[in-house]
């Protein structure tokens, strides 16, 4: 399996992560500002420009009150 930030698994993840974000009405601002981190960040996560690691993954989950282990189960990547 290919390690690129673009493989077909990781924009499901990041779409879905961005899907949460907007039903949660907040902004890539108000998200950043959240996880300490500028909007930029949020942006290139986003745009699939930067890859997340798995303490980001959590604290973004917690931000937008999702269960990480419920996205993954959704999104059928519990068994990667």
């Amino acid at each position: 399996m290919s390690k690129s930030i673009y493989n077909e698994e990781y924009r499901k993840l990041i779409d879905a992560l961005k899907a949460a974000r907007l039903e949660a009405g907040l902004t890539q601002q108000q998200v950043a500002d959240a996880l300490g981190r500028p909007q930029s960040f949020v942006a290139k996560v986003e745009g699939y420009e930067r890859r997340l690691d798995v303490i980001e993954f959590v604290k973004l989950c917690r931000i937008l009150e999702k269960e990480a282990t419920n996205i993954l189960i959704d999104l059928g990547l519990d068994g990667l």
